[in-house]
């Protein structure tokens, strides 16, 4: 995974999530793992089948969550020149107008949408500079984009 941006904030917030899985969260499932085995034969016990589910989707995120963190910047915005993580851009898409907060899919803002620099729009407008007119490639289609202004939020 790339190296993603994020505010102090988020980096707290998914540090809290990674202490939460690996602790109280392996110990739940676990948990519900060895009551779902107690129930008899596993073949058939969907108790067990789910449960074994869910600790596959826990341990996903687990690893999902350390990767981000380990390769994550943390701190202030970057300078407002160009479209970058950590600033707002106003994007005229097709002739409307959108106001977004430039960070990682993990990113939450009060006020504004989050666009991902993941996300395919994201991608397009990321180091371009107010004025630029860009190109996204979407799964509906391609979309001209022109980069209106740029802002620290």
């Amino acid at each position: 995974m790339a190296e993603t941006w994020l505010t102090q904030e988020a980096y707290d917030r998914l540090q809290a999530e990674l202490h939460e899985l690996k602790t109280q969260g392996r110990s739940s499932i676990t948990a519900a793992i060895e009551e779902a085995r107690a129930h008899g034969d596993l073949k058939e016990n969907a108790e067990y089948h789910s449960a074994k589910e869910e600790q596959g989707r826990m341990e996903a995120r687990i690893r999902q969550l350390e990767e981000l963190l380990r390769d994550a910047r943390i701190g202030g915005t970057p300078p407002a020149d160009e479209v970058a993580a950590g600033l707002l851009v106003t994007l005229l898409v097709e002739g409307d107008e959108e106001t977004y907060f430039v960070g990682s899919r993990e990113d939450s803002h009060d006020e504004y949408e989050v666009l991902s620099t993941s996300s395919p729009i994201g991608k397009a407008v990321l180091g371009a500079k107010p004025g630029d007119a860009v190109k996204a490639e979407t799964p509906g289609g391609a979309l001209d984009i022109r980069v209106k202004d740029l802002r620290r939020p």
